[in-house]
């Protein structure tokens, strides 16, 4: 059987961008960080990254949505964090923010992948954002890099 998978290497000149919030920055400063650093380290240069800065999470689908649209990206990075609290704020927007992100991705065809942490606890977020559990910006860098080179393997 053949198989395509994609490599998280990048090519020369892939333009990626971040959109990450500014609510919970204790943890998603990390996530912006080990993104940065996973891009770097796996080929896209410095000049070639761009970061968006939003209020807070439930604002990541439309700056997605209006950086797809743009045409001037190959890949969208969505970074955030959505800890739960005392009241039901976390079941309406963590959801939503998945659900945005995915539609734009599909809606448009840019690759966005989803480093938004939904965690119970704050010592969770934090266990994601670099701690024991490592970082969930890293990973979403990475996977952004694989889905490019998915998506030049598929034609």
């Amino acid at each position: 059987m053949k198989t395509l998978e994609g490599s998280p290497i990048a090519t020369p000149g892939l333009r990626l961008w971040l959109v990450a919030s500014r609510f919970n920055a204790l943890v998603v400063e990390p996530l912006i960080r080990g993104a940065e650093d996973a891009l770097l380290r796996h080929g896209v240069t410095a000049a070639n990254l761009t970061l968006v800065r939003v209020p807070g999470a439930w604002e990541i689908p439309w700056a997605c949505r209006q950086i797809a649209s743009g045409g001037k990206v190959d890949a969208i990075v969505a970074l955030g964090a959505v800890v739960r609290g005392n009241t039901p704020h976390f079941d309406y927007v963590a959801g939503e923010v998945a659900k945005g992100v995915a539609q734009v991705s599909l809606n448009t065809g840019v690759i966005v992948s989803f480093g938004v942490l939904t965690t119970d606890t704050m010592d969770q977020a934090l266990e994601r954002a670099g701690g024991k559990a490592g970082n969930k910006g890293a990973d979403a860098a990475l996977t952004a890099l694989e889905m490019l080179s998915l998506r030049a393997a598929l034609g």
